[in-house]
């Protein structure tokens, strides 16, 4: 094995992000029987002239990345003209987030973008922010929670079981049937069974990805914002909802928020420092516009982890929803659902693009989706109008329009009380950062994407479960709020 120090001596810097990089790629040719002799003599050559060995088939990646660090070269040259991009939220939109669109817009790759009424500053790309690029993937323009998620489910059970008898076996569903809170698992002998368990695992362990702990928290929802949450779905006209027809009428619906788990940000971590790492010379703010070539080894690695955690992400709300269901004796009527934290190969313009939605829903020309508000306003089922102005999207949400930490240092839980019994929405767990008032008017939103979607159906939350707020407090409840902030800036907004 070849250590830190030897790999010092040659002339790698102890750079958090190169050293890793070099240990790796050089220990586990030996591994697979690269001779240590040449291996050291290789190192040797890479060090004096990385650009000599750029196109080695083992130590490629690392010269590219070295080369990139020497005086003059790996320089960022930025687009000559910004790409085009068109801001749906108006002059309403924090000026933060309008910075970092301006910013990604002048990355060399970067084709078209967009803001969703909903944005707000995240890292790298805002939160509802849409970025096409073409040959390369960013990972932190597709978020920390890869494959966040919404599932929509109308059950062939009467809307009336929320205010009659029914309720406590509705609320009983919940509780047994879903998992919440920081580090959420199911226990041994009761994992949930899936076949997304039965793929190929072995692509995410390098980003450090554990299949046992992914095989724990399948089916289960986390912290922050995601829920789980029995409503009204309003139909004020028959329509088709994920292919199946149903008449015009009230229904109860469950629906669930949630992403990929602690896998998913094993994989955006691991990816988003190897992108750094290539790409030294980004200018300090635009570090999290750091990408990755498609054609490249780490390129096509991170897409199909990505495409990976889609999958599991898509199987845990299908698990959460069966489940629930058959704790009640139901049956499923329709499903919509949509992905939200995603990178997505699109042909716009005659170019076949990368799609980044960060934050923002799919709505092609006929796509459904579903687009929540709080947990006491409307959400609505929406089906895309495929506006090429927005890159044939929407906004994911209401958007927060205050910081965890704020909402906690000036929200007040009498208030959130109060608002929750005026809209007849019983609060099975929650915390106060995710009271209505850290939110966007939904109302507001969906006025600013009316020509990007169609509402089809729209959700009222009755019975709504999240992360009991001790899990986000305890000893420490600030430095957590703090951390959950920048967790949301990353890409977990709601």
């Amino acid at each position: 094995m070849i250590t830190a120090k030897e790999m010092n001596a040659f002339g790698i810097p102890r750079d958090p992000a190169l050293m890793p990089l070099a240990l790796r790629l050089a220990n586990t040719a030996l591994a697979q029987g690269a001779d240590p002799g040449l291996m050291r003599e290789d190192l040797a050559r890479l060090c004096a002239k990385p650009s000599a060995l750029r196109d080695h088939p083992l130590l490629g990646e690392l010269a590219r990345a070295l080369e990139a660090r020497l005086p003059g070269g790996g320089l960022f040259v930025p687009r000559q003209e910004p790409a085009p991009w068109i801001n749906f939220g108006g002059t309403e939109l924090e000026a933060g987030a309008i910075a970092q669109m301006e910013s990604a817009s002048l990355l060399p790759c970067a084709v078209r973008g967009a803001l969703m009424p909903d944005a707000h500053t995240g890292y790298g790309l805002p939160i509802g922010g849409v970025l096409a690029v073409e040959g390369a993937v960013i990972p932190y323009a597709v978020g920390v929670d890869i494959a966040c998620r919404m599932r929509l489910t109308v059950l062939d059970m009467p809307a009336c079981a929320l205010d009659d008898a029914r309720r406590d076996a509705l609320k009983d569903a919940l509780e047994r049937e879903t998992r919440f809170g920081l580090g959420a698992s199911f226990e041994k002998g009761c994992l949930r069974e899936h076949a997304v368990m039965d793929e190929d695992w072995e692509i995410a362990r390098e980003a450090g990805v554990a299949k046992d702990k992914a095989w724990k928290q399948l089916g289960t929802s986390g912290a922050g914002n995601h829920f789980a949450e029995f409503g009204e779905l309003h139909l004020e006209r028959p329509a088709v909802l994920g292919g199946q027809a149903l008449a015009q009428g009230v229904y109860l619906a469950l629906l669930s928020h949630s992403g990929s788990r602690g896998s998913g940000e094993e994989v955006a971590s691991f990816y988003s420092r190897r992108a750094m790492a290539l790409r030294p010379a980004l200018p300090r703010e635009m570090k999290h516009l750091a990408w990755l070539d498609l054609d490249s080894d780490p390129g096509r690695q991170y897409w199909a982890c990505m495409e990976l955690m889609g999958r599991y992400a898509s199987a845990s709300h299908e698990l959460i929803h069966a489940h629930v269901l058959a704790a009640l004796g139901a049956e499923e009527l329709a499903h919509v659902e949509n992905h939200h934290n995603f990178a997505w190969l699109e042909e716009h313009g005659g170019q076949r693009l990368v799609v980044h939605r960060k934050g923002a829903t799919p709505a092609g020309q006929g796509v459904q989706g579903v687009v929540p508000g709080s947990m006491a306003s409307s959400g609505f089922v929406v089906q895309g109008r495929g506006c090429e102005d927005s890159l044939a999207s929407c906004s994911h949400g209401a958007g927060r329009r205050m910081s965890r930490a704020e909402a906690f240092k000036s929200l007040s839980r009498e208030k959130l009380a109060e608002l929750l019994e005026g809209h007849r929405v019983e609060l099975v767990s929650g915390s106060l950062d995710e009271s209505p008032e850290a939110y966007k008017d939904i109302a507001e939103v969906m006025a600013g994407q009316a020509g990007l979607v169609d509402v089809l159906a729209r959700f009222e939350p009755r019975l709504v479960k999240m992360a009991p707020e001790q899990k986000v407090r305890g000893e420490g409840w600030k430095r957590k709020a703090r951390k959950a902030g920048k967790a949301e800036k990353a890409g977990k907004a709601r």
